[in-house]
């Protein structure tokens, strides 16, 4: 591989790239309009982020349940709490929204007032007949009010479901068909029939509608999630360009930068078109993620172009000493940043692999189109101007160069010391860092659907499906009364948790069947005792003929029963204790030679997959230290070498993970991406140190202090810089209303401000206090990687070399 970095190679690639000018260009041109083709192949999630492998065991039970019931997340919930609902108008109206609703394809029941059905008892044959809940075509005063009284004093069975007794809210259930959960159809339902039904009902009536449920929430999430992209790229774009500008004081700078990065978009869409991945949350950050680093890779490509013409007034001896001084370091830097998203395609996580495969396959295209487009646009343009040129002579940054060097020259043990400090207190915060499950603490909390899914929370205990199934291991033996009893005890320990909501079951309706045989008295709502269950169950077969009722909670052969609950959104802790008590309640109900209990469900299937990716976290970020590691010894040849690059680094891992602690941010599939990306880049900045100062110990003759301070001056600008715009580039994500996404750009802006201060202070303080044991000849050996020559060898973020001793 060391011939591929060679000064005599990178020669070679700027002769090509000179000399094939029109050529690239329509390479580069018929390949972005290929990759714009598959923008076509372009799809956005409709289901949760699966973080688990799908060989999982929790992922295989999961699949199971929906093989015996069917997608569990298919219902929507539309809640009102106002007194002038039992009022003929209003009443009439929310029974016309229910109807209209219903007349969707997509929907495959509809439970509201005047869908409700009563159980009434029939002798010949015996059975039970469902009757209408409302049954005047006409509303009256007198009878919107006994309607009222009906459901609230003699339904018990609809408590919980429909109404809430304590609070007179009451909603409406829909339940979407099955096999359009997870397609288009879903979105086209709630945005162009839910959502504007609703509207005008609220508006003709002024009545607020509380609208929930897993195919809504999803579906409001992804359309954020489309709205958001657009918002991150024109922001990212906005942002750089006018960062890039206030350094370059260059339209004609700027103006190529934007269109390299732009076309750098459009490749990042294609190749998610290309590889036929979903827009996720996580996907959806790549577009601006190219922007933020393509921007660094342009800033020191014409800074070093403007640079060099500076220097010798020649044109084409200026673009190709772009091409072989700053090409080589540039790849190095995109690989060691692409390596620490690329660590995430070796987790099992399909979610994550995807995102590391198209991260890292883009921030290497944004690479070469920054190594193609720069030095050939700038060729068929005229020569830099004096005005294009006046920035290399500011010397603004001077004084915080200067700053840096009394730090490193007079101050070591106060570095070494706020080092420590620092390093002790993110101790104390890292143990302080909590893990958080919940489906939907990054959702947008000024969204009206995360209020209204806080509304049913607090009127119903939950909105997300926590499911049980119960293999009775013999055919029809959920029906069996000794069944029924543990499945009741069950549900008792259910509802006795706050974070869960009351259950639903078999047992719900076999104890109203219990009632409607007692005439309707809801004194008799409870399970049949071993006597009554001989005259009352041959009445209940008659549900078997309506597949709604026993379909929901029984299989068709009467061995697989399921009890639902809903979750709130809770703490990953709180979840794993209500789990815990109810495990326990299951291993002592349902012996396991009779019985085969699971819990599954999509709350549990994500808080799960929240605990896997903790332990892809350590696993992931030690790859990304220990594939940097490798390429450190490659270029370096010095095991000491690695050890001192690696801490400054470490360390703003570490006070990052420490600021998560102090201030609440928990950990999740968000913010478990800050630490790899974060060492990706923050250790760029090492490479190009520790190469200028192996170059200056050389040329200065293995006089340490000397070489360390002139690499410092060297490369503390450009670090400056390059990290100004990374910081703010990735500040760009904290404009999202996603509460994950404000916290990864938060944390790794926060972590490269303190990786460049770390890389500045804290690692040339390093060299000067290890000098004798780790600059000699003996061990630091020749390296193999060069950033650039002794000829024209300035500052190459603008300003003129200043060593001092």
């Amino acid at each position: 591989m060391a011939k591929f970095l060679s000064k005599g190679f990178w020669e070679s690639v700027a002769s090509i790239i000179l000399r094939n000018r029109p050529l690239i260009i329509i390479l580069v041109l018929a390949f972005t309009v290929f990759l714009g083709f598959q923008w076509r192949h372009m799809r956005f999630t409709y289901t949760e982020a699966n973080l688990l492998p799908d060989d999982h065991e929790v992922n295989l039970e999961y699949q199971n349940f929906k093989d015996k019931f069917g997608e569990e997340g298919n219902l929507i919930v539309l809640g009102i709490q106002d007194e002038r609902l039992f009022t003929p108008e209003i009443l009439t109206a929310w029974n016309e929204l229910s109807a209209k609703i219903a007349q969707s394809d997509a929907v495959a029941l509809s439970l509201s007032l005047k869908d409700l059905k009563i159980l009434d008892k029939q002798e010949e044959p015996q059975r039970f007949d469902l009757v209408p809940f409302m049954t005047d075509s006409t509303l009256t005063t007198e009878s919107a009010a006994s309607y009222r009284k009906l459901l609230f004093d003699d339904l018990p069975f609809y408590e919980n479901l429909i109404y809430n007794k304590e609070t007179g809210t009451v909603r409406s259930a829909v339940y979407l068909k099955k096999d359009l959960i997870n397609t288009p159809a879903r979105r086209d339902f709630v945005v162009n029939d839910l959502i504007p039904a609703i509207a005008d009902f609220e508006a003709a009536h002024d009545i607020k509608v509380r609208t929930s449920g897993m195919p809504y929430i999803r579906t409001l999430n992804a359309q954020n999630i489309i709205d958001e992209i657009g918002i991150f790229v024109g922001a990212a774009l906005l942002v750089t360009s006018f960062i890039f500008f206030f350094f370059f004081r260059s339209y004609r700078a700027t103006f190529i930068s934007m269109v390299t990065v732009i076309i750098g978009v459009m490749w990042a869409f294609g190749f998610l078109g290309l590889l036929g991945y979903e827009i996720t949350v996580l996907t959806a950050i790549i577009p601006p993620l190219i922007i933020v680093i393509g921007i660094p890779n342009c800033i020191f490509l014409i800074n070093k172009y403007q640079q060099e013409y500076k220097n010798h007034g020649n044109q084409v001896k200026a673009l190709q000493r772009v091409i072989t001084k700053v090409g080589n370091a540039t790849l190095m830097t995109n690989i060691t940043t692409a390596s620490g998203f690329g660590t995430f395609i070796l987790t099992e996580s399909s979610l994550l692999s995807e995102f590391g495969v198209v991260a890292s396959i883009n921030i290497i295209a944004i690479f070469l189109l920054c190594l193609l487009i720069i030095p050939i646009l700038y060729s068929y343009m005229s020569p830099p101007k004096e005005k294009h040129l006046k920035h290399l002579g500011k010397n603004w940054i001077e004084g915080f160069v200067d700053w840096m060097e009394r730090m490193v020259r007079n101050r070591r043990t106060t570095i070494y010391a706020s080092s420590v400090l620092l390093l002790a207190l993110s101790i104390i915060g890292i143990y302080q860092i909590r893990i958080s499950g919940s489906l939907i603490e990054d959702m947008p909390k000024k969204a009206g659907f995360y209020k209204d899914i806080k509304f049913f929370e607090e009127e119903f205990d939950g909105i997300m499906p926590l499911e049980i199934l119960i293999d009775t291991k013999k055919k029809q033996g959920v029906m069996k009364l000794s069944t029924l009893k543990r499945m009741e005890e069950l549900s008792t320990t259910i509802e006795e948790q706050p974070e869960l909501s009351a259950p639903i079951s078999i047992v719900n309706l076999v104890k109203y069947a219990k009632q409607a045989y007692f005439n309707g008295n809801p004194k008799y709502y409870q399970l049949p005792t071993s006597n009554e269950s001989n005259f009352i169950l041959p009445y209940a077969k008659s549900f078997d003929n309506d597949e709604n009722l026993m379909g929901a909670y029984v299989d068709s052969t009467g061995q697989y029963a399921r009890i639902t609950t809903f979750m709130k959104d809770v703490g990953t802790d709180k979840m794993e204790r209500a789990e815990e008590n109810i495990q326990l309640k299951i291993d002592k109900l349902f012996p396991e030679e009779r019985y085969e209990v699971t819990m599954t469900g999509t709350a549990l299937v994500f808080q799960k997959g929240t605990d896997y990716l903790v332990m892809n976290l350590v696993i992931s970020l030690s790859l990304a230290i220990l594939l940097i590691a490798l390429f450190m010894a490659w270029m370096f040849k010095s095991l000491r070498m690695i050890i001192v690059s690696l801490i400054p680094n470490l360390l703003p891992l570490l006070v990052t993970a420490g600021m998560m602690g102090f201030i609440g941010i928990p950990i999740k599939p968000s913010t478990i991406l800050v630490f790899s990306i974060a060492f990706g880049i923050s250790v760029d900045d090492t490479i190009h140190f520790l190469a200028k100062y192996r170059q200056e110990l050389k040329a200065n003759k293995w006089k340490i202090k000397k070489s360390v301070y002139a690499s410092l001056r060297e490369t503390g600008v450009s670090m400056f810089y390059t990290s100004i715009v990374l910081f703010f580039g990735f500040s760009v994500f904290m404009i999202s209303s996603f509460g994950g996404t404000v916290a990864l750009g938060g944390l790794v802006s926060a972590t490269l401000l303190f990786a460049m201060l770390a890389n500045l202070l804290l690692l040339p303080s390093l060299l000067l206090s290890l000098e004798s044991e780790i600059a000699n000849k003996d061990v630091f050996k020749e390296p193999a990687l060069q950033i650039v020559d002794r000829e024209g060898d300035e500052d190459t973020a603008g300003t003129k070399t200043k060593n001092k001793q």
